[in-house]
Formats: C-alpha cells, sequence, structure tokens
C-alpha cells in the first residue's frame, strides 16, 4: 500500500495543531461528554424515584442505566487522566461492533516505534481512535449500547441556524419561476453554482468539535450567507477550482449521472450539502440522482449519522423546531415546507439517497469510521472504490476527509493535489471543499502561504481559509 514520503502530524511538535488537540480539545469534548451524561443520570434518578412505587420494573431499569452511566462517566474521567500522561493506547474492547481488529492492528503496529501514547501517535490515527474507543464505552453497556453521546450538542447548535435557514429556502424558492430559463443558459447556472459552492463550502464552519468557544451569535456570523459576504470571503479561498469543475460538469449533461456527498457535519452543514444536491437535481441538467455517505456511529462530535440524516427532515419540516423569531416572515417558513417536503420526495423516489441503503451500502460504509488515509481506498475498501468509480462527481466534505484524502502528512504547501492524493488520483472525478482546520494543505502558491505566515496569520487552522480542490477521474482527462 502507497506511503507518503513525509511523515505524519503529530503531537510531538508542539507548536502544531495537533499538540493544542491533545492538551486542549479533546480534554474539552472529554469533559463535555461527562457532564452530558451526569445531567441525563441527575435526570434519570428523579425520575426513578417518582415511578418506584408506581412501575417497579421501569425503576430497576432507571437505577441499573444510572449505574452503567456512572461506570462510563468512570471510563472517561480515567481516559482524560491517561491523555495528560503520555499513557499508552489501550486496544479497542470486543463491543461487537466494526474496526477493532484493524484498529488494533495498526496500534500493535506503532507500539513497534513506540509511538503508540497520547503525544506520540500519529494525528489522524489517534483521533479517530478516540472516538471507536468512546463508541466501545458505551457499546459495552446494556442500557447505552448505541448511544450517540454528541446527539443534544448537534441539535441546539443545528435550532441556532434558523435565520440562516430560512434565508436559503427563500432565495431558493426565487429560483422556481426561473427554472427553464436556467437550464438554457449555462453562464446564469454558473453565477449559482459558485454561488453554491461556497455556501455549501463556509457552511463547513459549524464545526462543534473545534468551535468550543464561539456563542450562537458568532456560529450565526459564520453562517452569514449573503452574496456580498460570499464575494468577500472570495479572497481567503487559497486554492480556487469552482471553474474547473463547472467546466468539466457542463460535459455531464443529460447523461443521468450520480453524485456522491461524503458528508462532514449534521445540522446546517448537512442542510446546505441537501441544498446544494437539490440545486444540482433541480436546477440543472448535470445530475439525476445523489447518494449521501454519512458514518456509521458518533465521530468528530458532528459529523452525520444515519440517525441524523433522517432526522435533519423531520426536524425542517417541524414548525416547532426552530425557536420563535420575529424576523422569520411565514413566507420563509413556507418556502422551508415547500423545499424540504421536495427533498422528502426525493429520498421516497431513490433520487437522495443514504449510501447505507444501497446495496452493499453497510459494509462500504464502514471505510469512513477507519483510521486510513483515503489513498489505500481500493486496496482496503474495494466495493466503496467501485461505486465511487461510477460516479458523476464525489465531493468530499470539510477538514477531516481532507485531511484523509492527503495523509494528514507533512506534505510542503506547493505539492500539486494529485500527488497528496497518491493512488486515489484519477480513480474518480473528486471535489474536495474544505475550510482550514488543520496543518496539512496542498496545492498552494508558496509566496501566498509565505505572506500569511508572515504575518503571522494561522492560515493553516482558524477556519478562515479554504480550499476547492478538483481532480478529474481518468477517464475525463
Amino acid at each position: 500500500m502507497f506511503q507518503a514520503p513525509y511523515p505524519p502530524y503529530d503531537p510531538t511538535d508542539i507548536s502544531g495543531f495537533s499538540y493544542d488537540t491533545v492538551v486542549k480539545r479533546w480534554p474539552i469534548i472529554l469533559t463535555n461528554i461527562i457532564d452530558h451524561v451526569h445531567r441525563l443520570l441527575h435526570d434519570m434518578t428523579i425520575e426513578a424515584q417518582q415511578v418506584r412505587n408506581s412501575d417497579v420494573s421501569k425503576a430497576e431499569e432507571l437505577s441499573q442505566k444510572t449505574t452503567e452511566g456512572q461506570e462510563i462517566i468512570s471510563q472517561i474521567s480515567r481516559l482524560k487522566y491517561r491523555m495528560a500522561r503520555d499513557h499508552e493506547l489501550e486496544n479497542i474492547p470486543q463491543d461487537g461492533d466494526i474496526l477493532i481488529v484493524e484498529y488494533n492492528a495498526e496500534l500493535e503496529s506503532l507500539k513497534q516505534t513506540s509511538r503508540n501514547t497520547w503525544f506520540k501517535a500519529p494525528w489522524l490515527y489517534a483521533e479517530c481512535y478516540l472516538y471507536r474507543l468512546i463508541r466501545a464505552y458505551f457499546n459495552q453497556k446494556t442500557y447505552w449500547r448505541g448511544f450517540d453521546p454528541f446527539s443534544t450538542q448537534k441539535e441546539e447548535m443545528f435550532k441556532n441556524s434558523g435565520a440562516a435557514i430560512y434565508q436559503i429556502a427563500t432565495t431558493m424558492h426565487g429560483l422556481e419561476s426561473k427554472k427553464a430559463k436556467l437550464q438554457e443558459d449555462p453562464d446564469k447556472l454558473e453565477v449559482l453554482f459558485k454561488e453554491m459552492i461556497q455556501m455549501c463550502l463556509w457552511g463547513n464552519a459549524t464545526d462543534l468539535s473545534l468551535l468550543t468557544h464561539l456563542s450562537p451569535s458568532d456560529i450565526e456570523h459564520l453562517q452569514t450567507v449573503g452574496k456580498d459576504a460570499q464575494e468577500a470571503r472570495s479572497e481567503f479561498i487559497l486554492k480556487d477550482d469552482q471553474s474547473a469543475v463547472w467546466s468539466y460538469m457542463k460535459t455531464l449533461a443529460n447523461q443521468g449521472k450520480r453524485l456522491d456527498f461524503v458528508l462532514d457535519n449534521a445540522g446546517f452543514e448537512l442542510f446546505t450539502d441537501f441544498v446544494f444536491a437539490d440545486f444540482l437535481v433541480t436546477y440543472t441538467p448535470y445530475f439525476s440522482q445523489v447518494t449521501f455517505h454519512p458514518k456509521l456511529f458518533p465521530w468528530f462530535v458532528s459529523d452525520v449519522t444515519p440517525a441524523d440524516f433522517a432526522n435533519t427532515i423531520s426536524s425542517l419540516l417541524s414548525a416547532a423546531f426552530f425557536p420563535p423569531n420575529s424576523t422569520t416572515s411565514p413566507d420563509s417558513v413556507a418556502h422551508l415546507q415547500q423545499m424540504v417536503t421536495r427533498w422528502k420526495n426525493y429520498i421516497d423516489k431513490g433520487i437522495f439517497t443514504l449510501a447505507t441503503d444501497v446495496s452493499n451500502g453497510q459494509k462500504m460504509t464502514e471505510f469512513w469510521n477507519g483510521p486510513w488515509p483515503y489513498w489505500n481506498m481500493n486496496e482496503l475498501a474495494p466495493e466503496l472504490g467501485q461505486w465511487l468509480s461510477g460516479s458523476g462527481l464525489v465531493i468530499f466534505k470539510g477538514d477531516l476527509n481532507y485531511r484523509k484524502l492527503a495523509g494528514d502528512v507533512k506534505w510542503p504547501v506547493s505539492t500539486p493535489f494529485p500527488t497528496a492524493i497518491g493512488p486515489l488520483a484519477g480513480s474518480f472525478p473528486l471535489l474536495s471543499l474544505r475550510t482550514n482546520k488543520a496543518d496539512v494543505a496542498v496545492g498552494i502558491d508558496e509566496k501566498v502561504a509565505e505572506n500569511l505566515d508572515n504575518k503571522g496569520e494561522k492560515w493553516r487552522v482558524s477556519g478562515k481559509y479554504a480550499l476547492v480542490s478538483f481532480l478529474p477521474g481518468r477517464n475525463n482527462q
């Protein structure tokens, strides 16, 4: 399998973002889980007291679940202690779920070179391992198996996105009367396409695993979707292949092609992914169906699971989901209902599909929860590689997908994108939309990077800068 000529990022470099992650970000995430479970246990204790005379079996079940929850809190507290002291990563325990053998085999390999501790392990492996281990803690308990410790957090963040969501719904509604003219005018479609890309790109600014200190008003600022804001942001796109991907897409007209979305975050970002997919299917002649690829279990706090995917549609269709807002017009509410009803119809008809629902989809989807760079996809997940090779375009959303595409290794910034993704290059038409929140970045002019570095800009990790990277498939070049 492919090995990059550069080492991976890891916390041994105390000036890098991976060090900051182990010291600050991960402990915050673990503490949030402990606090969340603790609040649930408090509520369960009160409920058990209320039903102990009227429903003995329910009270006993709550008591047992509370005991298990206390054990989970102890396990996560122990994990925090071991992490802070650079202890060894322990084997993923048998929990009846996926990828145990794979994670533990990689951990054994790291042990051979003494890179199996929290401050020495490659960042990409250790971060993926962390979420797989958290999954095991819950899976090993009778009453907590399959529990998503981030679901409440994801839902609350989504509810704070109402203003931007209603604005986008009204914008999309305005396209209805122009649909026929748009399909006959590629120039107008191109303008809209680039606006959609930017909306989809900056929708990635909402990432719960990274924005641990932002207030709802900060989040709303990041989600500004007006045209002026998008034009202002274009200077922050350090690699911009929007025109190249548009030129490619025009060759797909009226061929009934499939679009694949490798998803990142739930909530507002998933909403923008739906909007983009809807635009491409409903208003352009380039795609007739879309497959969305989720993660199989809770991942990097805010990544989309199958449950998140389903809940997004039901939440958007619920009149009571978003908090009341005096600036929201009845027209915007109606526009959102109409748009999301169309999405639901697309799902019912199979125009929009979740990858776990296609033939062999569960097995294909496992790959996204692994610790590997994507460049070895065809060896490690041949079914997935075969599926994506039949796509008209595969869109990889977000920072983690970018890190995995480029292997999270220390490529020089001027490294061409096709070089950085190794053997995956050319396997299928590929578009990566990524706001920069980790060190790895390629395809950037060295002088541009040097100027940003000289200004003291944390352009690699701040989320302020972005990369739009496109590569056609071998058959499309």
